[in-house]
């Protein structure tokens, strides 16, 4: 990874995009790819796309999501608190004592989730993590007009403050890898891609409001409506302590993407990736889907006629926390195994069921 990369993965992975509120992340993300696409748009609600024309092969599209989770101002006391609820998966049980940054009218501004000190909370029958309605954000106003005149209102969306940063040997931690990391390695997809173009026209979609349901992807899908789809998500790496591998499969930090199996996944997609990776010698971990991924390859493939689709993840530690941990060797066998996977695309590639 060079300078500049890792100067478009800090700056994209530092930049808040609640769900609903990713424009300023879509920017950076629409502003590095330019430099090498063919073709860069957005649609109304913001979801944006990369284009690399092929020479006549299928249409493939790569995805990756660009929202993150935090929260949104549900009322404001009068004596100037601000009690929140999530927007997206947050983990309200660690959220106590954190610093947010809220994206107000007249701009950003901090706060901080109210901690009540260990030593006066009511303990006596054992403590229970707050519920999202017990939690509020100080933002050091004395009333609820002190609050209106930092503008800020009911319905702003605040995130958590903590950045990225390198991490041991090899790397990173932060909030919002989850999938904003995506998001980078698509883009560095498409930057090899315009250096030696493949038969196949790509398509790079970095899709808006996956955590609340995917929608992003779906007005994506049926717009692009691809020959054949891989969405690129984070994963859980299960080799952290106190994880039962038999519950939640084996997949390490380290070890390579993971390619899921099942539910959404087209068995002849799938079967191209495993020989791009046997070809490629980059190792690819197994997961396996009984009926919903939870990513936005579940809202691409029924779209219209169907689309073939499969899903490649990240290995990722600590998921929806402020500590999520990726390995940039993960990032870059991840880069290498869809690049290598879009040239591999010819014309006259069809990757539908025969009977």
């Amino acid at each position: 990874m060079n300078k500049a990369e890792k100067s478009f993965l800090f700056d994209l992975l530092s930049t808040p995009s609640p769900t609903g509120w990713e424009t300023r992340g879509q920017k950076i993300w629409t502003d590095y790819v330019r430099k090498f696409s063919d073709e860069v748009d957005h649609d109304a609600y913001g979801n944006a796309w990369s284009v690399i024309q092929g020479s006549g092969g299928p249409k493939v599209m790569l995805e990756a999501h660009a929202d993150e989770i935090g929260f949104i101002i549900k009322h404001i006391s009068s004596e100037g608190y601000l009690r929140v609820d999530r927007v997206g998966g947050v983990d309200h049980a660690t959220a106590r004592g954190r610093r947010v940054t809220i994206l107000g009218d007249k701009g950003d501004v901090s706060g901080l989730i109210g901690n009540t000190a260990i030593h006066i909370r009511d303990r006596k029958n054992g403590e229970k993590a707050p519920e999202v309605h017990e939690l509020y954000i100080d933002v050091g106003a004395n009333s609820a007009k002190e609050v209106a005149k930092l503008g800020l209102r009911v319905g702003h969306p605040a995130v958590y403050q903590d950045a990225a940063e390198e991490f041991g040997k090899g790397k990173i931690v932060g909030r919002a890898l989850d999938n904003r990391i995506g998001g980078f390695i698509i883009a560095e997809v498409m930057q090899r891609l315009s250096q030696d173009k493949p038969a196949a026209t790509i398509y790079a979609a970095n899709c808006v409001h996956e955590e609340i349901g995917g929608m992003g992807a779906m007005m994506t899908a049926h717009r692009i409506m691809p020959d054949i789809c891989v969405v690129l998500d984070v994963t859980h790496a299960t080799d952290s302590p106190d994880i039962q591998q038999s519950q939640h499969g084996e997949v390490k930090l380290g070890g390579g993407p993971t390619l899921t199996h099942g539910a959404a996944n087209h068995v002849n997609v799938v079967k191209r990736l495993i020989e791009v990776g046997e070809t490629s010698k980059i190792p690819i971990q197994h997961e396996s889907a009984s009926r919903f991924t939870g990513t936005d390859a579940d809202k691409i493939y029924p779209i219209r006629e169907g689309i073939p689709t499969a899903l490649v993840s990240l290995p990722l530690r600590y998921m929806h926390s402020v500590v999520e941990v990726a390995d940039l060797k993960d990032v870059e066998m991840t880069i290498d195994l869809l690049a290598n996977f879009c040239q591999s695309i010819l014309e006259g590639d069809d990757f539908g069921v025969k009977f």
